[in-house]
Parts: structure tokens; sequence; C-alpha cells
């Protein structure tokens, strides 16, 4: 790759018919061209009822030709990109796929008004093979890497998380237990593909709630997909979908931008109680960066360091501390050449004011709300 920076995977809501339009071929086509080394496609649901919601991609032979588009555009600018695969699991919204959705155990969704089912070893196994099947179809769609999501209490993270998983199986208790779904995941996708594209993982240093995983748990899941050679990266994130998401975010909480996406009474009960849980954090540089130190001291596979990273001397200390990349969002929205004007001139600063009114924009077309329409 042609430097250090990956755009990271940020939904995109340009998907109305689950595949490929021709604005989401231009969302990542722009920081290609404005100076990323690869751009991550989000999110590329390994199932029907993985998806968050109906709208977006999964991964079936349908959407491989847009898909092949889309990376052609990428790599035509000189960038890479990376699918990112995996299933929503509790985060999924049944209501809107009219499927219901899997995890660790029963979880009721208040987004899509329903109870997630929970997943049988059978049902484990499909989704183990589906993950395999979409990584062979991101080959085929020109993907340069996928990666696989085991974070923000997603399918995967719902069993790694001792507060989502109670079961008294195979599946659930001591983290090798919980562990087992995400480890054969991992398993499976390096298995279908081997050396053909690079594989790496997001994965929670934290949920970020009372009772979730917490950072000796991922630390040890984290060493298990370094000993198997499973994984060429791992991608160090943090935070729950489900019960804090601000916890990976920072900055401002957009209830008020939030509710009106949802008719009523959502609508209000987002309003008065959003607050508990869209909580308000400090933005700063870096702020993962403390917990991530603790994953490059024990571990020798590349990291990459997200969070918070929006100028040459948060770049630069990441490199110092050993992280072998840097992963941007929120800024790349606001300025998608930032990463050129940075490699111009290294004093630049973003314009990203961390907001965060970008996100509740995930239902119309992700966008920064700061730029003039």
């Amino acid at each position: 790759m042609r430097n250090r920076v990956i755009k990271a995977a940020t939904f995109e809501g340009m998907t109305p018919d689950a595949l490929v339009t021709d604005d989401l071929i231009e969302y990542h086509r722009r920081p290609a061209a404005g100076g990323v080394a690869m751009t991550t496609v989000a999110y590329c649901a390994v199932a029907p009822e993985g998806r968050t919601e109906r709208r977006q991609i999964f991964m079936r032979p349908e959407a491989v030709p847009g898909l092949r588009r889309l990376t052609d555009a990428v790599h035509a600018e000189g960038a890479a990109a990376s699918a990112q695969i995996g299933h929503a699991g509790p985060v999924a919204d049944a209501a809107s796929n009219k499927m219901r959705g899997l995890s660790a155990g029963r979880f009721f969704n208040p987004l899509g008004m329903r109870f997630t089912k929970p997943a049988t070893a059978e049902d484990i196994a499909r989704v183990t093979r589906a993950h395999a099947d979409a990584a062979r179809l991101a080959i085929e769609a020109g993907f340069d890497a996928v990666e696989i999501h085991f974070g923000h209490n997603y399918l995967a993270s719902s069993f790694l998380s001792p507060r989502l998983n109670k079961r008294d199986d195979a599946y659930g208790g001591p983290i090798e237990n919980r562990a087992k779904v995400a480890l054969g995941i991992a398993r499976a996708v390096r298995d279908e593909v081997g050396d053909r594209i690079a594989v790496t993982a997001k994965i929670n240093m934290r949920d970020g709630v009372p009772g979730g995983l917490e950072i000796d748990d991922s630390v040890q899941v984290a060493r298990w997909l370094q000993e198997e050679g499973t994984v060429d990266a791992l991608e160090l994130t943090a935070g729950s979908s489900l019960l804090n998401p601000m916890y990976l975010f920072r900055g401002g909480a957009p209830v008020k931008e939030f509710a009106a996406n949802f008719k009523q009474p959502l609508r209000t009960g987002i309003r008065m109680s959003g607050t508990k849980f869209l909580r308000a954090y400090p933005y700063q540089e870096a702020f993962l960066l403390e917990h991530a130190r603790r994953f490059r001291a024990e571990l020798d596979l590349p990291l990459i360091l997200l969070g918070g990273v929006t100028n040459r001397e948060t770049m630069d200390k990441a490199m110092a501390e050993g992280f072998q990349f840097v992963a941007m969002g929120r800024a790349l929205l606001r300025e998608p050449d930032l990463v050129n004007r940075i490699a111009a001139d290294p004093s630049t600063r973003s314009l990203c004011i961390h907001c965060n009114r970008c996100m509740p924009t995930i239902y119309t077309g992700t966008h920064c709300p700061e730029i003039p329409a």
C-alpha cells in the first residue's frame, strides 16, 4: 500500500436495493483519490438476517458486478479496497429485514422491537460458512482485503461479551468458549482465501458497558488469532452498537437528529431518553490509544490504530509507538482529500468538529452536515 492510512468502515447508507450504486462508488472513490492507502466498504453482511437493516448489501453473486465496478474505481485512483464482512447478530433490525436476528442469547433490540433468537450450533456453522463464502465473493469482486467484524456487539462480539453471553453450553462461560465463534470464523475465512487477499479483523478492546468484554479477555482472543495465523492485522475498536455506541465515537451526542429518523412513538422515546443511550464523551486525539498500547505491548501482529486520528502529529505518534497503520473515519467525511493535504503540508489540521451529526445521516446517505449542499 502507498502509505499507512486506511479509510475506516463507516456505513454509507447508499444501497437502497442492497446493491452497489454510483453514489457508493463515488463515496469510496473520493478518499481513494484523496490519498488513503485503502478504503473499507461497510457493511457487507454475510447473510440476509445479518444486515442491520434491509437496504444493506449482503454478499451474493448478484452483488459482485457492482462491487467490481467499485473496486475498479478505487484501484484507478491508486488505492486498495477492503470489504468489511460480518453478521450484525443482535444489532440487526429484524423488523426491517423481516427475519429474526441471531445472538449469543435472547436479547431485545428496541429499534427493531424484536427479541433475538439464541444461535444454535447449526446457526453458528451456517454463519461461519457464510463468512467464507463472502470472502470468496470479495475476491471475485476484486477486493484486496476483507475485514471480519468482531466488534460492537455484532454476532461474534455478542458471544465474546459476558453481558450478552449467558450460555451454559460449549459457547458460553470462560473466554476460551466465548471466543469459539470468532476464532472459527477467522479460520474458515483464512482457509477459503489462503494468501490471495489480506484478512484483517476489527475487534473490541472493551465494550464500554458494565459486565461487557474487557481488555484482558480481548487481548487473549487477539493472542489466539495471532497464534493461529488466521489474520494479517487487527483493527482495535471499542463500544457497543446496542448499549453504548458513543464509547467509540466521542464528541457530540446528536439525539435530536437521530430521533428525527424514526416514526412515533419511537421518535419521542429517543428524544426523551436518548442521552441514556447516546452518552456524551469528550473528544480527544487518539482517544483509544491508551487501551491499544496494551495490545501493542503483548502482540507481534500488525495493528491498526483507530479513534481520533486527524492530523500528522497523531499519525507519527502511532508509528513511533509501533502501530503499523492508522484508520480514519469522520475526518474523511468532511475532507476526502485530507491525506493528500497532510502529505503536502504536515501542519494541516482537520476541519472535523466531532459533532457526530454525520451519524444520523446513515439513513439518507452518510455525509458531513457541515459541508454546504
